[in-house]
């Protein structure tokens, strides 16, 4: 498949309003915090306190590149309820440009169980009808005014893509822990340039779906994220998959809530200054480790001098 040449940056050089859009994965996320991942005998047992936090994908999204210094503007579907407005007062007390289209389906919510190592397994209600889509009127003046874009894979903007193709707007997303099956994902791995995923789901297929992604759609770049054993990735035009390990976290990791976000966050932070994969891959890496170090979904962000920092101290979890 042709792709667009990747340029100096590789973004749209155009001076718009926005470095970054984020579009979808807003939400509130109830967190219990458990011994271990699984169902214990008899009908009840105490827990630490039941909390919620704004959170989601497309929140740790924005949020990590606002804190990184980047103009960012995000933008979703969010209920006139309870959860929607706590969503409002946190992106006020942030800063963080917030516009929504309201849905009569409400605010999306998931409940996350988190056992005493951090590890963590989700309950996402999909609340949002499957042909439910952002209106171009609504996101087109956004898309025109930003020199790159992250489409979350709530299907609500899956129709974006030509659009942002016809406009020259680079795109990445996170599949997190796709098959390398399921059509839904599919679209979004094939229409962007930038493609995360989680290897958890992908076994020893891990190889060829990287090479499906690039072979058959428009990325530039895939990086599969493999927890303490690093990340892989595969950018155009290369035969090998590169490994790189994982570095050592500097705080007891307390919760791997949107540690995934933080990579994306900090890789593309670090692409769009023009620096080397290995560098990007480093940031990731310091970035998805320090929010391991905080309790909640999104509830801690690294900037970038602690990020600078961290990245100069970092030492390798595991190596090969």
């Amino acid at each position: 498949m042709t792709v667009p040449e990747p340029t100096g940056a590789e973004r749209r050089t155009s001076p718009g309003d926005y470095d970054v859009l984020v579009v979808g994965g807003t939400g509130v996320d109830t967190v219990v915090r458990a011994g271990e991942l699984r169902v214990p005998p008899g009908d009840s047992v105490f827990v630490e306190p039941v909390r919620d936090y704004v959170g989601h994908t497309g929140n740790g999204v924005a949020l990590g590149w606002h804190t990184l210094g980047l103009r960012t503007k995000f933008i979703d579907f969010l209920g006139d309820d309870p959860q929607g407005r706590a969503v409002l007062e946190h992106y006020a007390r942030h800063g963080l440009d917030f516009s929504h289209v309201v849905s009569p389906h409400g605010t999306p919510r998931a409940v996350n169980l988190v056992d005493a190592h951090g590890r963590r397994f989700s309950f996402f209600d999909g609340r949002h009808p499957a042909g439910l889509r952002l209106p171009r009127a609504f996101y087109l003046p956004f898309l025109e005014r930003t020199a790159h874009v992250h489409l979350s894979i709530t299907g609500t903007n899956r129709d974006m893509y030509e659009d942002v193709h016809r406009l020259g707007v680079t795109s990445s997303t996170d599949l997190h822990d796709w098959d390398g099956h399921d059509p839904h994902h599919r679209v979004y791995a094939l229409a962007s340039d930038y493609v995360f995923l989680s290897a958890a789901a992908l076994y020893d297929r891990l190889e060829t779906v990287l090479r499906a992604i690039v072979d058959e759609g428009r990325a530039r770049l895939v990086v599969a994220t493999d927890g303490a054993d690093g990340c892989h990735v595969l950018v155009r035009g290369e035969d090998e998959v590169r490994h790189f390990p994982a570095v050592r976290p500097e705080r007891p990791v307390v919760d791997t809530n949107g540690a995934g976000d933080a990579f994306v966050t900090a890789f593309l932070h670090s692409r769009f200054a023009g620096r080397p994969l290995a560098d990007c891959v480093l940031a990731g890496s310091v970035a998805g480790a320090f929010v391991c170090g905080s309790a909640g979904t999104h509830t801690e962000f690294i900037d970038v001098p602690t990020l600078r920092a961290a990245a100069a101290r970092a030492r390798p979890l595991t190596s090969r």
